[in-house]
């Protein structure tokens, strides 16, 4: 379920399972509709969730997978509860640690979890929250409350800057009312970020994939507007074993943990965005769903022995344990493609034709936004293509990335330059990583 291209990764990858006689994809792009195993349904509204349990069930599906959060929240796995199907998807409870900023940190200070000191304020405490922000002796970062398609997060460089940006949120509603509704005025933390996608299964069975960095900011250097991240790799060489455990002991299982303490048993895919400081790692949110873009990636990286559609059914069945699911030695590498006026909604257009040059390689495009108009293939908006990589080193991998991006060409066509390019210096790190 889903256009995007984390929503294409998942169906190239479920096309590749043994035990998968077809994928159908609602609506899907025109990259899954290239898919030989695979069909695009775009006569059915995706989010009429009524209507499309009626069309799993006369398609015999065995298997739904959700790939927005948005599904997650309108209880997605709640319509299909009982019937008989299986779905990828945690109930709309648990999905409040993604949706609700102040609801994740509050969570995570019950619960011992490591993070940014912060402070919640709703649309009626502007002033007050303007005031903290005067009073706080440390950088911050302003966060609309609710979901603003990766956009919510602004970093300020002043004071000035981060007082406008609680105007724009709670006044000028920048990101809509539902996300403008509150927000969460947090500690800015130094460091390196880095992802973490953990399974869980109903039975508390989990396995962690290799750790991806993603780079979320629109410009080479980390700078400019967040966004729903411009490219990711990994595994991320500075995550050694070490580090690896300590991230799970005390991040990871605490946050499952208590979730299930807190009567919300989780299932599915839980997404922890970490900042490594020089104090130890730091929980900058937590997703309920795969990430994306570190999902055009992490495909890449799952050996030919994982059936995916087993892993993801394993998941929901409680048997995690049970199931053949592992990685290929290398690294794996994608560059997000953008199309002009993103990451700002109203200056975001499509109707860009794509000019794709064949170059004989074995890259791999994920589609995000594209269509097939006349017999041209042309960009949506948003995120239209992601050309993702694996090789035996990080380097070979960056260099065959930026060599299909090459290959690529619409108007307005944006990437950034930079990917992997400043790997941290972890001096400050002897205490953690030392195996």
């Amino acid at each position: 379920m889903g256009s995007g291209p984390r929503e294409h990764a998942i169906a190239w990858k479920l096309c590749q399972s043994k035990t998968v006689e077809h994928v159908y994809v609602v609506p899907g792009n025109a990259g899954t509709a290239m898919l030989g195993k695979a069909t695009n349904i775009t006569n059915v509204t995706v989010s009429d969730f009524a209507r499309v349990v009626l069309l799993a069930k006369e398609l015999g599906i065995g298997l739904v997978v959700p790939g927005a959060v948005q599904y997650f929240v309108d209880d997605i796995e709640g319509y299909f509860r009982g019937t008989g199907i299986a779905c990828f998807a945690c109930t709309k409870e648990v999905a409040q640690l993604e949706v609700s900023k102040p609801f994740a940190k509050d969570f995570m200070i019950r619960h011992d979890i490591p993070t940014a000191r912060y402070q919640s304020f709703t649309a009626a405490g502007v002033e007050a929250a303007k005031d903290y922000i005067l009073q706080v002796p440390y950088p911050v970062v302003v966060k609309a409350a609710g979901l603003a398609g990766g956009r919510g997060s602004i970093i300020p460089s002043s004071k000035e800057e981060a007082l406008q940006a609680v105007d724009d949120i709670l006044v000028h509603q920048k990101f809509g009312r539902e996300a403008g509704s509150s927000l969460v005025v947090e500690e800015y933390l130094e460091g390196t970020e880095v992802s973490i996608l953990t399974l869980s299964d109903c039975n508390g069975h989990t396995w962690t994939f290799p750790t991806l960095q993603d780079h979320k900011r629109m410009y080479d250097g980390d700078i400019g507007p967040n966004t729903g991240g411009l490219g990711a790799y990994g595994p991320t060489p500075f995550v050694t074993p070490t580090l690896m455990k300590e991230i799970e002991k005390s991040i990871v299982q605490p946050a499952l943990e208590g979730l299930l303490f807190e009567g919300l048993k989780f299932v599915g895919c839980l997404y922890t965005g970490l900042m490594l400081t020089s104090s130890g790692p730091r929980v900058l949110e937590f997703n309920v769903r795969f990430g994306e873009p570190e999902m055009q990636s992490m495909v890449l990286l799952l050996d030919d022995e994982t059936d995916f559609a087993e892993v993801l059914l394993a998941c929901i069945n409680g048997t995690l344990d049970q199931v053949h699911i592992d990685t290929v030695p290398g690294f794996a590498c994608n560059v997000v493609m953008t199309g002009e006026g993103y990451p700002d909604p109203d200056l975001d257009h499509g109707g860009e034709v794509i000019e794709m040059r064949d170059t004989g390689s074995d890259a791999v495009f994920f589609h995000g936004q594209t269509r097939m108009e006349d017999g041209k293939l042309t960009t949506g908006g948003g995120k239209p293509l992601t050309c993702a990589v694996i090789r035996d080193t990080l380097r070979e991998a960056l260099d065959a990335a930026y060599e299909g991006v090459a290959s690529v060409s619409f108007r307005g066509m944006h990437y950034r330059k930079d990917i992997a390019a400043r790997l941290p210096n972890f001096s400050d790190y002897r205490a953690l990583i030392h195996s």
